[in-house]
C-alpha cells in the first residue's frame, strides 16, 4: 500500500460491524488479541460485536453475540484463558449450523469476522465463508432475511490470529499462547531441578503436544535436558541403549540428576507410541536409578501471559482489523501471523494445507520431510539440541584452536546460558576453551581459566552472569591484554554482553594497527536488559527484564484497581533506549511511555494529564504511566510525578515506583534462554571457521573488518555484520542505534490507550504466501 492511497484509518470502519470469536482449546494472550481487535476496531469507526463460547455462540446466537465497548476489554489483558469463552462445537460442523450462524451476522449486519483459535477453528472459518453466497440464498428463499439484508451483506471476510500453545501451525513462527506454555513449563522444570538434585533423581516430564513437538524441543533446549522424544523425529530403533548409555554418561560426569523431556505425542520409528511410563520403566530396570514421572498437563495452559504473548496478541488484532477493513470480495481468507519481528499476511488455506501435510508426513512415517516442513526455525532447534545432547566431545588432547569467552557490561539474564552453549559447542569441536572472568579488565590482570565440560552444567537457568562482568574498557590496557593473548595462546574472544561489548569491539579493532596480538577473530553477542546493541534487533536479557517490569505492573494496576482514582508513575531502565518502557507499556496496557528517542514538551504531559482526568469519568479509575530513566533530563519522574499530583487534585492521586535493578535479575525467560544457547551455538561455529581462514605461516594474524563482528538477529534471519561498518548506525552519544524497528509499534500503544492519532496504515504487512516464505524463514 501507497501513501496515496493510504486512508484516513481513523475512517476506515466507519459503517462496518466486526465480530470477534475465540475457539478451540484456549491459550494465554488471546485476550490481548480480542482487546485489540474491540479498541482498534472503535477506533476506526466499526461496531464490534463478541461472541461468547466460540462458534456455538455464533450458532446460538441471542444474547451471545454483544456489542463491545471500549471499557468492557480493560483489564483483560493480563488475564490468562479467554474471557468471551470458548467451545468445542458440533453444530457448526454442520451446514444447519452454520445457516443459523449465518442468519445470525445477517441479522446484524456484520460482515466481518475475526477468529482466534487452531487450524480446526480456522478450516471451519474458511468453509463459512466459501459457502456464504449459498447461505444467503438459503435464507433469503425461507423469507428469513429480505433482499436488502441480503444485499448489504454480500460478502464475508474472515481474518485468522492462530491461538494455540502448541505452536503447530505452520507458516507462523510463533502462536499466540506458546510463549506463556514454556513460562508455565520452565518454572516446573526449575522447580523440579532442586529436589532432583537433593536426591539424584531422575526425572521424566511429559509436555503438551500431540502432533507437534516445539513445547518438548524448546523446553530442552532451555534447561538442557539429557534427551527429549518428540513426534517428528523419533529415536533411533537401539534408542534404549543410546538412552541408558548418556544417562549414565552424565552421571559419571558428576551431575546429580538427569532430565528427559516427553511430548505427549512422541513415537517410535514404527509409529508406536512411547510414553513416560515406558521410559521410567526403563530407566528403573537398566540402571537402577531413582526415577519419577510428573505429567504437566493443564497448568500448562493457564496463568498470565507472558509480555511476549501480549504484545504479539495486541499487534495480532491491529492487524487483523486491517486486513478485515481492506478486505474485498477477491482478496483470500488471511491468517495475521509474526515471522521473525515482522507481521505478514498469509492465505488461510496454505497455512492449513502445509500443518495438514505434517501430520500426514508423520503418519507415513517420513520423518524427515515433517522436520523440514515445521519450517527452518524448528530445524535448528533441533540441530542445536542433537548437538549439545547427542554428540561427544572428542577425547583426544590435541585441541585444534583456543577460544576465550568473556561477559562485558552489566549483567543480563541469559549470559550464563550463553556462555553454556559457546563452551560446549568449541569442545564438541575440538577446541580448548578458556573463559575470563571480570571482562576486558579480567583479561588484563590474568584472571582466565580452561572451562571442562561440567564447568558450565547447570547454568541454562541462571540468571546474572557467573562469570562476573564489568564496563571496563579494553583501551587502557591493551599492554597487558596483548601480553595475556599471548601466554594463554588465544586465538580468538567471544564477547556477551551489552553496548561495552561493541564499543570494547571497535577499540579491538583500533588496536590492531599497534599490536599484533589483537588480530584474532572476536564475535560480539548482544546480551543487556537495555536493547541498544547496533545490528540487532534483540538481545539476550530483554525479554527477562520485560517480563519482570510486567509483572510489577500487573501488581500495581490490581492496586490501583482497588483504590480507584490512582495514577501510577513507574521509572524503567534501558539508559537512553525507550525499548523497554515501550514493550512494557504495550504488555501492560499503559497510558503512555515516555522515551527519549521520542521528544515531548510540556503541550504532550499536558494532554496526558488531560487525558487521565477523562479516562476517571469512565468506568476505568485507575492510570498507568511508564517513564524510561534517561528520556528527558528536565522532565524527571520527581517532576512528572509532581505536575500529576497537582493537576489531578480532586480527581487522581498520583504515586510514584522505580523499579531499578531488579529489571537486571531473575531467572531467565524461555526466550532468553533459548535465544542465548542459539547465539552461543553459531558464533561458536563462525568462529571456528574464522580461525581457520586467519591461520597463516602457523599462527593466527586476522585483519579484515569481517574478523570482528556483532552477531545479531535482523527481521529474520541470525546475520553477523562487522563492527566497523555498524559505526554509521550508531548515536554513540547516547548509545542507542539511530534507527530502531520496534518504534513503529508507538502508535499502537496510542490508539489501545484512546488517542486520537493516526495511525500510518502504510507500514502494514503485506501478502506472503507460505511456500516462499518457508526459504526465507528467521533462521534462528
Amino acid at each position: 500500500m501507497t501513501h496515496e492511497d493510504h486512508h484516513e484509518a481513523k475512517t476506515l470502519g466507519v459503517g462496518k460491524a466486526i465480530a470477534v470469536l475465540t475457539s478451540g482449546g484456549d491459550a494465554q494472550g488471546m485476550n490481548a488479541a480480542v482487546r485489540a481487535v474491540v479498541r482498534v476496531g472503535i477506533y476506526t469507526g466499526a461496531r464490534v460485536f463478541f461472541v461468547h463460547e466460540g462458534y456455538q455462540g455464533l450458532v446460538d446466537g441471542g444474547d451471545n453475540i454483544r456489542e463491545a465497548t471500549w471499557e468492557s476489554v480493560s483489564m483483560m489483558l493480563q488475564l490468562g484463558g479467554t474471557v468471551i469463552g470458548s467451545a468445542r462445537c458440533k453444530d457448526f460442523r454442520e451446514r444447519e449450523g452454520r445457516l443459523r450462524a449465518a442468519h445470525n451476522l445477517v441479522k446484524r449486519g456484520i460482515t466481518n469476522l475475526c477468529v482466534i483459535g487452531g487450524d480446526g477453528s480456522l478450516t471451519g472459518a474458511d468453509t463459512f465463508r466459501s459457502e456464504w453466497s449459498d447461505l444467503l440464498s438459503d435464507l433469503q428463499k425461507s423469507g428469513k432475511i429480505t433482499v436488502e439484508e441480503a444485499a448489504k451483506s454480500r460478502y464475508l471476510n474472515i481474518v485468522g490470529l492462530v491461538g494455540s500453545i502448541d505452536n503447530d501451525f505452520c507458516g507462523t513462527d510463533m502462536t499466540i499462547g506458546t510463549d506463556s506454555a514454556l513460562h508455565r513449563i520452565i518454572e516446573i522444570v526449575d522447580a523440579i531441578t532442586t529436589t532432583a538434585q537433593s536426591h539424584q533423581r531422575t526425572f521424566v516430564l511429559e509436555v503438551m503436544g500431540r502432533h507437534c513437538g516445539y513445547l518438548a524441543l524448546v523446553t530442552s533446549l532451555s534447561c538442557g535436558a539429557d534427551w527429549v522424544f518428540i513426534p517428528e523425529c523419533p529415536p533411533d530403533n537401539d534408542w534404549e541403549e543410546h538412552l541408558c548409555r548418556r544417562l549414565s554418561e552424565t552421571r559419571n560426569r558428576g551431575s546429580r540428576l538427569n532430565i528427559i523431556i516427553v511430548a505427549e505425542g512422541a513415537i517410535d520409528r514404527n509409529g508406536k507410541p512411547i510414553s513416560s511410563e515406558d521410559i521410567r520403566n526403563l530407566v528403573v530396570k537398566r540402571l537402577g536409578y531413582d526415577t519419577r514421572v510428573t505429567v504437566l498437563g493443564h497448568v500448562q495452559r493457564g496463568g498470565t501471559p507472558s509480555a511476549f504473548d501480549r504484545i504479539l496478541g495486541s499487534r495480532m488484532g491491529v492487524e487483523a482489523v486491517m486486513a478485515l477493513l481492506e478486505g474485498t470480495p477477491d482478496t483470500p481468507a488471511c491468517v495475521v501471523s509474526l515471522s521473525g519481528n515482522q507481521a505478514v499476511r498469509l492465505p488461510l488455506m496454505e497455512c492449513v494445507q502445509v500443518t495438514k501435510d505434517v501430520t500426514r508426513a508423520m503418519d507415513e512415517r517420513r520423518f524427515d520431510e515433517a522436520l523440514k516442513l515445521r519450517g527452518r526455525s524448528f530445524m535448528n532447534n533441533w540441530e542445536v539440541y542433537k548437538l549439545l545432547a547427542h554428540v561427544r566431545p572428542p577425547v583426544s588432547k590435541s585441541a585444534s584452536y583456543t577460544v576465550a569467552v568473556m561477559n562485558v557490561g552489566a549483567p543480563a539474564a541469559g549470559m550464563n546460558a550463553a556462555v553454556r552453549s559457546t563452551v560446549r559447542i568449541g569442545l564438541i569441536q575440538g577446541n580448548r576453551v578458556l573463559v575470563v572472568h571480570d571482562g576486558f579488565e579480567g583479561l588484563a590482570k590474568g584472571q582466565i581459566e580452561e572451562a571442562g565440560w561440567s564447568y558450565v552444567g547447570g547454568w541454562t537457568g541462571q540468571g546474572g552472569s557467573k562469570l562476573g562482568t564489568k564496563r571496563t574498557l579494553p583501551k587502557k590496557s591493551f599492554e597487558q591484554i596483548s601480553a595475556n593473548i599471548t601466554k594463554f595462546n588465544i586465538q580468538g574472544l567471544v564477547l556477551i554482553g551489552g553496548f561495552e561489548a561493541y564499543t570494547g569491539g571497535l577499540e579491538l579493532m583500533e588496536g590492531r594497527k599497534h599490536y599484533d596480538e589483537l588480530c584474532i577473530p572476536f564475535v560480539v553477542i548482544p546480551a543487556t536488559v537495555s536493547n541498544n546493541v547496533p545490528g540487532s534487533d534483540f538481545s539476550v536479557g530483554t525479554d527477562t527484564a520485560l517480563n519482570t517490569i510486567c509483572m510489577t505492573c500487573d501488581r500495581i494496576k490490581q492496586s490501583a484497581a482497588g483504590t480507584k482514582r490512582r495514577v501510577f508513575i513507574i521509572e524503567t531502565m534501558g539508559g537512553y533506549c525507550g525499548y523497554l518502557a515501550t514493550m512494557a507499556g504495550l504488555a501492560a496496557g499503559a497510558d503512555a511511555a515516555y522515551i527519549f528517542e521520542e521528544p515531548f514538551t510540556i503541550r504532550d504531559l499536558q494532554v496526558n494529564v488531560e487525558h487521565l482526568v477523562q479516562k476517571m469519568k469512565t468506568t476505568v479509575k485507575r492510570g498507568l504511566v511508564l517513564r524510561n530513566e534517561k528520556c528527558n533530563e528536565n522532565y524527571t519522574t520527581d517532576f512528572i510525578f509532581n505536575l500529576y499530583s497537582e493537576e489531578g487534585k480532586g480527581i487522581f492521586d498520583s504515586r510514584k515506583n522505580v523499579l531499578g535493578h531488579m529489571q537486571q535479575g531473575g531467572s531467565p525467560t524461555p526466550f532468553d534462554r533459548n535465544f542465548a544457547t542459539k547465539m552461543g551455538a553459531k558464533a561458536m561455529n563462525w568462529m571456528s571457521g574464522k580461525i581457520k581462514e586467519s591461520y597463516r605461516n602457523g599462527r593466527i594474524f586476522a585483519n579484515t573488518p569481517d574478523s570482528g563482528c556483532v552477531l545479531g538477529m535482523r527481521k529474520r534471519a541470525l546475520v553477523f555484520q562487522p563492527v566497523t561498518e555498524l559505526k554509521e548506525q550508531t548515536d554513540f552519544e547516547h548509545r542507542i542505534p539511530k534507527e530502531q524497528w520496534w518504534l513503529k509499534l508507538r502508535p499502537i500503544l496510542k490508539i489501545l490507550a484512546k488517542y486520537e492519532i493516526d495511525l500510518d496504515t502504510s507500514d502494514h504487512a503485506h501478502f506472503e504466501h507460505v511456500s516462499r516464505k518457508r526459504s526465507g524463514e528467521a533462521n534462528v
